[in-house]
């Protein structure tokens, strides 16, 4: 795309040899990006975002807003996208969002389209409608490269795979040529047995009880608990309502009325502060925006969550937090070369694991994963499962919202549907299964 200049090598189009300085020559040459790092204008509408730079004009002057608008609908029904195209931007999901930058990549009629891990953010609807979109393109005769952590959408899409591992070609072939483990073993460098590790065994004990929640517009009369040693997976289609829970239980929405008991003693949950206070930590949906300081050292992210702990005479201890910081380090296999490292330079997966330790350090009863394995690699994937499960394992509790269907059924002792901002049913681990997730969430 012509965003990093090449140091060797050659690139070919259509059998001529090709080089890019900037994105805008690639575009011109037929070949456009959803990249996996979401850049919205915030403050614009869905039309304003997918035409940026290509607004339409009319003949006397003047943008042409009806006419932005009527496209960039016609673009999103056609792709099975339910967002309206005068929506501001900063009023979407996460996932809404990843919809958007598809549909602006597709917008441009390019005959080559990288797509850079496009379902991390969406349910199993809107991949569904991706991958039918996906199908289309092929039909018309369109080139697609297909970045993904996610084999289940490699196995079901994709034509040819490639693997890299640290930067290096490791294999290529047909996909029919190749089964699910021999490819995981080919990312991960060595053999991983199991994909998700489950050791904890669920309690007595109620360590948190929801009854009654309600935001309006959002929310309606969620109830459910989460036992001592227990994994409970939020599942649903995206906007049915699941961050919006989790941000009523950690005090990041407080429009809520209904009521939130921690170990048996109810709760007031109006800011995040009171939710750490009661023993909660919140691993976010969305890292980069809302998980970590992006131009801010490994160090300094770790800390933050403990600043007060770290600094009781509002003087930071810097050999404290040295020394935290090399603990949750060494425990989670943060790879970083010091921890004075910007925590924007290191991979999907050990960014997660900086939120991770983060949370670690306050130490909570009660863990909160939003999409906790959205945007890292298969090892990756296996060593923050081993997280929850051993958090589980001693006693702590976890509430996992996923969109990955897999994930939780592989992880969760007992699943929550939630649908249009209600419960619609709730299975132990035993009953769940793929269909029937389904059945309760569409």
């Amino acid at each position: 795309m012509g965003i990093i200049p090449r140091d060797a090598g050659e690139i070919k189009l259509d059998g001529r040899s090709v080089s890019f300085s900037r994105p805008a020559e690639a575009l011109a040459a037929g070949i456009a990006i959803i990249e996996q790092e979401l850049s919205p204008v915030l403050d614009m509408t869905v039309a304003e975002n997918i035409f940026l730079g290509r607004e339409y004009t009319k003949r006397l002057g003047g943008i042409d807003f009806a006419g932005m608008n009527r496209d960039a609908a016609k673009l999103l029904a056609q792709l099975g996208f339910d967002i309206a195209p005068k929506s501001l931007m900063r009023d979407l999901s996460v996932g809404q969002i990843q919809l958007v930058e598809i549909a602006k990549a597709l917008s441009h009629e390019a005959r080559i389209i990288i797509m850079d891990e496009p379902t991390s953010a969406l349910g199993e609807k809107e991949v569904d409608s991706l991958i039918e979109a996906i199908r289309r393109l092929k039909a018309q005769g369109k080139g697609i490269i297909y970045v993904s952590h996610r084999l289940s959408e490699i196995f079901g899409i994709v034509d040819t795979y490639t693997v890299f591992r640290d930067g290096k070609f490791v294999a290529s072939g047909g996909i029919t040529e190749i089964n699910r483990s021999e490819l995981i073993n080919m990312i991960v460098g060595r053999e991983l047995k199991d994909e998700f590790i489950k050791e904890n065994q669920p309690g007595p004990k109620t360590r948190l009880a929801v009854k009654g929640l309600n935001r309006p517009g959002k929310l309606h009369d969620i109830s459910f608990d989460v036992h001592e040693g227990e994994i409970v997976g939020l599942y649903g289609l995206m906007g049915a309502g699941r961050t919006e829970i989790l941000d009523c239980l950690f005090g990041i929405d407080t429009d809520w009325t209904g009521e939130i008991i921690v170990d048996g003693a109810t709760r007031a949950m109006r800011t995040p502060r009171d939710a750490m206070d009661a023993g909660l930590a919140l691993v976010t949906e969305d890292r980069k925006q809302s998980g970590l300081i992006m131009s801010d050292t490994v160090r300094g992210n770790l800390s933050l969550a403990v600043l007060p702990e770290l600094s009781p005479q509002g003087v930071m201890d810097r050999k404290k937090e040295a020394a935290w910081s090399a603990r949750m380090i060494a425990q989670f296999r943060i790879k970083a070369a010091t921890d004075r490292l910007s925590v924007g330079s290191l991979s999907g997966g050990n960014q997660q694991k900086v939120v991770i330790g983060r949370c670690y350090l306050t130490e909570p009863g009660i863990l909160l994963f939003d999409e906790p394995t959205r945007g890292v690699d298969v090892g990756a994937k296996r060593e923050i499962y081993g997280i929850m499960s051993e958090f589980a394992a001693a006693g702590g509790s976890i509430i996992m919202v996923s969109g990955e269907i897999d994930e939780i059924l592989g992880m969760a002792d007992r699943i929550v549907v939630i649908r249009d901002g209600a419960v619609s049913g709730e299975l132990p681990r035993a009953e769940a299964n793929q269909q029937a997730l389904l059945n309760l969430a569409a």
